[in-house]
């Protein structure tokens, strides 16, 4: 059987923490950005984690699995 590819899309989307928690960034951050509150455009810079029920996924696509 071949090796697994890495998908290369979630490869730059996603990073893996040191507790292997697996962090992405937050869209809609780029644009149309006059009628996002200060707030709202404070928290979007911040990294989140992906939900558990995701997790499994992208790390398939990660080829940690």
């Amino acid at each position: 059987m071949p090796k697994m590819k890495t998908h290369r899309g979630a490869a730059k989307r996603f990073k893996l923490t040191g507790t292997g928690k697996i962090k992405k960034n937050k869209a809609f951050h780029s644009h149309i950005l006059e009628k996002k509150s200060p707030d709202r455009k404070r928290n979007l810079r911040k990294a989140g984690l992906v939900s558990a029920a995701d997790a499994k996924r992208v790390k398939r696509m990660l080829g940690l699995q």
